[in-house]
């Protein structure tokens, strides 16, 4: 029981040391060895630099901690063949973390990326201004 309690204040101090600047390589070897994941935080950070993320609801069990949260962030790079439009987009997402050894170790996602170019595409009622 203790162990899930520290995985999840883990992944509060990872939110919080992540959201709202740019994401390095060092900054983010401090919770991360998964290459993966890496990758797309460096991809997500060119696409919405400086995005923010905001964890709404958080579950454990043994080594995984699953969170249901929300992403924003401005759009100043091409994100599936949209040029950057400035605007802003937020949406929500579910990932689970694996964690070993105070370190993430592997995860997956779930977002809607359709739901991001209808925002980006003024093609959603709920679209980035």
């Amino acid at each position: 029981m203790e162990q899930i309690k520290q995985n999840k204040e883990f992944i509060i101090r990872y939110y919080n040391a992540i959201s709202g600047v740019l994401k390095t390589k060092e900054l983010l070897s401090e919770f991360i060895v998964e290459d993966n994941l890496m990758n797309l935080i460096a991809v997500m950070d060119g696409i919405f630099p400086a995005y923010e993320l905001f964890a709404d609801e958080m579950l454990a069990e043994d080594n995984k901690v699953m969170v249901r949260a929300m992403f924003k962030g401005i759009h100043k790079g091409e994100f599936k063949g949209v040029a950057p439009t400035n605007k802003k987009v937020e949406f929500p997402f579910v990932i689970t973390y694996e964690i070993e050894n105070g370190k993430i170790i592997h995860h997956w996602t779930i977002a809607d990326q359709q739901g991001i170019l209808d925002q980006l595409e003024n093609r959603n009622e709920h679209a980035g201004e």
